[in-house]
C-alpha cells in the first residue's frame, strides 16, 4: 500500500517568512497590480526564483474569449522556459491584489499541471508560496503536494 499525504506550511503573517520568500512574495504583489483583468477583476501575480538567481513575474491575462486568456502563473512559468530553458525552477509565489482574499490564494488545477511538467523535467521540487491580503501564508514543498496524483509522460506510454 502506498500512501499519500498532503501537506503545507501554514503562517500567519508575511513577516514569519525567510527573506528570499517574502521577496518573492513582494515580486508577485508588485506584478499583480498590471493584471489584464478587466471582466473578473481578479488581478493574480507570480513570481518564480530560478536556480541561477533569476527572478520571473507574470501576471494574468484575461480575453473576452474567456478560454483565450491566461493565469499569472502559466504567465511566469512558460516565459522562463522560454527565455530560460535550462534553468531550473526553485520556488513560486503566486497571490493577487484583492484586499478581500483574506485566504492564500491558490494555483488552479491548469496551474498545477503545468508547474509539474516542470518539477518533473528537472527532477526537483518547486516551493510553491501562496499569499493573501491579510498576511497568511501557506507554502507547498513542491507542486506534487498540491497534485499528488499528476498527470505525467508516463500515461502516455
Amino acid at each position: 500500500m502506498k500512501k499519500v499525504d498532503l501537506s503545507f506550511d501554514v503562517y500567519q503573517s508575511e513577516s514569519d517568512l525567510e527573506a528570499n520568500d517574502q521577496l518573492l512574495l513582494n515580486k508577485a504583489k508588485e506584478i499583480a497590480k498590471s493584471a489584464h483583468a478587466p471582466y473578473s477583476n481578479f488581478k493574480v501575480g507570480a513570481a518564480l526564483l530560478l536556480e541561477n538567481g533569476t527572478i520571473v513575474t507574470g501576471n494574468n491575462q484575461e480575453n473576452a474569449a474567456y478560454p483565450s486568456g491566461t493565469c499569472a502563473e502559466r504567465t511566469a512559468v512558460f516565459y522562463a522556459s522560454a527565455q530560460y530553458p535550462t534553468s531550473k525552477i526553485k520556488a513560486i509565489a503566486v497571490i493577487t491584489d484583492n484586499v478581500n482574499q483574506l485566504e492564500p490564494v491558490t494555483p488552479c488545477g491548469s496551474c498545477r499541471q503545468a508547474l509539474a511538467e516542470y518539477e518533473i523535467k528537472f527532477r526537483e521540487p518547486i516551493r510553491v508560496i501562496m499569499g493573501s491580503a491579510s498576511g497568511k501564508v501557506y507554502i507547498a514543498k513542491s507542486v506534487e503536494s498540491l497534485l499528488p496524483l499528476m498527470f505525467n509522460q508516463d500515461h502516455l506510454k
